[in-house]
């Protein structure tokens, strides 16, 4: 039988130019994470769950199960730019998210390159250095908070872990609210601040976005009493992933903070670890989700309050900057 006849390339050009393109692309930066529970793992599910076309750009490897972080390996800073520059030749990108990224060379690299996409949104994911050496997490978060936040729309991290990076003088018994996190955040470059897991009596805890002016949005949930690994970053991907997607900042981060919520309900536990988030639950059969691993426990509560409810314009990733 003849092979068939190849288009002519006129012939190819034009069915690509016609086809029509719905998915956003998202430029994510994280390292690789063997066990799935974090890293590019977590940013390539909640990105595709969101609806987007990620761009995973990769800036090292974690060596770690679903317990604990022992060690990381850095990419060199001109594998990273010569990974993310063909990528971003060639696609659209629309949203940035830059996750764990390694050195403050990477850092440095990465924020060059966000600077060319100044009108993009950059989300920022901070997440516990706790297993790292001491001098190392000293110089990361230096370098990341002098050429990361500047370039930042949206910085998303515990509020345990932004209190002591950001607040390490913090004066004073009671804990510092939201907004005084986004306000030290706000004196570095960052707009607006989505501050994770503040403690609330009554097993509650409490996810805001915030400004130093005001609370934008909060939710409220129920503790689960299980630990989980990767919620952050799978929170702080589908947050870009819907903002890349057209969402303004409050319909975006409620629905972000809804898919977390479906997804550690339905965790389940690949190892001998934390429970990881189900991030395609959605793609379970109605029989598979009542079967699911209900480790978690007892549903978090959809109790949220918009203490804000107009509608504002996303700002690109170098707004305030100094």
């Amino acid at each position: 039988m003849a092979n068939p006849t190849p288009l002519p390339t006129d012939s190819r050009q034009l069915q690509a130019e016609e086809t029509d393109v719905s998915a956003a692309c998202v430029m994510t930066f994280n390292a690789n994470d063997p066990s799935g529970a974090g890293g590019l793992t977590a940013d390539i599910a909640a990105i595709t769950s969101a609806g987007a076309h990620p761009l995973a750009v990769v800036t090292g490897a974690y060596v770690r199960d679903t317990t604990e972080i022992f060690d990381h390996f850095a990419f060199d800073e001109e594998a990273v730019a010569d990974q993310a520059r063909s990528a971003l030749e060639d696609m659209p990108v629309t949203a940035i998210k830059v996750g764990f990224v390694g050195s403050p060379e990477n850092i440095s690299t990465i924020a060059e390159i966000a600077s060319d996409y100044a009108d993009v949104p950059l989300v920022a994911y901070m997440p516990s250095l706790s297993w790292w050496d001491e001098s190392e997490i000293d110089s990361y978060l230096d370098a990341f908070r002098e050429l990361m936040l500047p370039q930042t729309t949206v910085l998303v991290g515990n509020h345990s872990s932004l209190w002591r990076w950001l607040l390490p003088d913090w004066p004073g018994e009671r804990s510092p609210s939201a907004r005084d996190i986004a306000k030290a955040a706000a004196e570095l470059g960052v707009p607006y601040t989505l501050v994770t897991g503040i403690p609330l009596p009554e097993q509650f805890i409490e996810n805001v976005l915030a400004t130093p002016q005001a609370v934008l949005y909060s939710e409220k949930f129920e503790r689960f009493e299980a630990v989980f690994a990767g919620a952050g970053e799978t929170l702080s991907a589908a947050l870009c992933a819907l903002l890349a997607n057209g969402h303004d900042l409050q319909a975006a981060t409620a629905e972000a903070l809804t898919y977390l919520d479906h997804s550690l309900e339905a965790g389940f536990h690949p190892g001998m670890g934390h429970i990881v988030p189900d991030r395609l639950f959605w793609a379970q059969s109605d029989d598979d989700a009542e079967e699911s691993d209900d480790e978690a426990e007892e549903d978090p509560t959809d109790d949220a309050s918009l203490t804000s409810k107009s509608t504002f314009d996303l700002p690109p990733n170098g707004t305030l900057k100094h």
